[in-house]
């Protein structure tokens, strides 16, 4: 690479640090956001884990709710790869504390980009901004959307999908050249870097740690969050992929009890609290009200979301892990973290 500059928002993630090891691996100069600079060494040793040098990342402290430090986060980058994004460990009573984040943190990160003359925006969106349509009978693909008036819909499921129509709205109407690329994430697995969990790995830790009697029925989709990362940089080079939204997902669902079995399997004993029996839908619809865990898979039991990624390969040259392999890096990452009990 030619050492250009690139932003990576929200430094202290889970995918945003995967990024950040991609690009120090591709020579880029990287520039990243967190909320208190207090937390830059945590991402170095996150960096680190990665297996590259974080001693020329460049911290800047901002805010997606407020103005400050955003000017100075894109000065002279070439492009900003948007991965920040509220995902509280519970969903909140008044959905505004998700929604207003997201959509006014992207349109603060576009407007500042837009001025600052970066080339293009990779924006972290979700699948949750395409999987909840009308017609959930066939697989599902970039051309569709949420349906919003749909009932029952979490506040992080409305968070990302207005975050998303947000920012294609601005760039059609205000972007004054700016390109703007999305990716769409299925649930995110693959080695964790830091012991701050996307949900995915906490559902996958509980059930490492032995905290219900048995798994949830239904399944998951997944993908590695090194393949995701994967994706934005590709996404945010490639000369056809602006415009574009690309699903970041490895193949099919599969069960939580397949799930579960894969775990004991190759993990041996440290996945021996791993629950094999299935767990009755009305007791996952309980436990949801009071579990964290169990409030993530409570959607899946009733919805297959089955989805391709044969758009992202095509264009992209896109090709992800297993869904399998990325569990079973998420398991032993968790494992060396020190984090499942002995």
């Amino acid at each position: 690479m030619s050492g250009e500059g690139v932003l990576v928002t929200g430094g202290t993630g889970f995918v945003a640090a995967h990024c950040i090891v991609q690009l120090l691996h591709a020579g880029y100069r990287v520039r990243t956001t967190i909320r208190s600079l207090d937390r830059a060494d945590a991402v170095r040793e996150m960096v680190r884990r990665g297996e590259a040098d974080p001693r020329g990342i460049e911290f800047v402290a901002a805010d997606l709710m407020h103005d400050d430090g955003w000017p100075e986060a894109v000065a002279d980058a070439t492009y900003v790869l948007h991965v920040a994004s509220p995902l509280p460990v519970r969903q909140p009573k008044d959905e505004d504390e998700l929604i207003r984040p997201a959509r006014d943190g992207v349109l603060r990160v576009l407007h500042a980009a837009r001025g600052a003359g970066v080339r293009r925006v990779v924006q972290t969106s979700s699948f949750a901004a395409i999987g909840y349509r009308a017609d959930p009978g066939r697989p599902f693909t970039e051309q569709d959307w949420t349906d919003l008036t749909r009932p029952h819909l979490t506040p992080y499921i409305k968070s990302k999908t207005m975050a998303e129509h947000a920012a294609w709205d601005f760039v059609d109407l205000e972007g004054d050249g700016l390109e703007l690329s999305v990716v769409n994430p299925v649930p995110i697995f693959g080695p964790a870097l830091g012991p701050d969990l996307s949900t995915s790995l906490a559902v996958l830790l509980g059930m490492l740690n032995g905290r219900a009697p048995a798994v949830p029925p239904g399944a998951t989709t997944g993908v590695d969050a090194r393949d995701v990362a994967d994706l934005h940089v590709r996404a945010m080079t490639h000369p056809d992929a602006a415009g574009e939204r690309f699903i970041a997902v490895a193949g099919d669902p599969i069960s939580y009890h397949d799930l579960a079995m894969l775990l004991r399997d190759r993990l041996g004993a440290d996945a021996k609290r791993v629950p094999t029996r299935v767990m009755p839908r009305w007791l996952v619809r309980a436990g949801a009200l009071v579990s964290t865990e169990l409030r993530a898979i409570a959607p899946q039991m009733r919805r297959a979301q089955g989805a391709s990624h044969e758009k992202a390969e095509r264009m992209l040259g896109w090709e992800p892990r297993s869904t399998e392999d990325a569990i079973v890096a998420s398991a032993q990452s968790l494992v060396r973290l020190g984090l499942v009990k002995g």
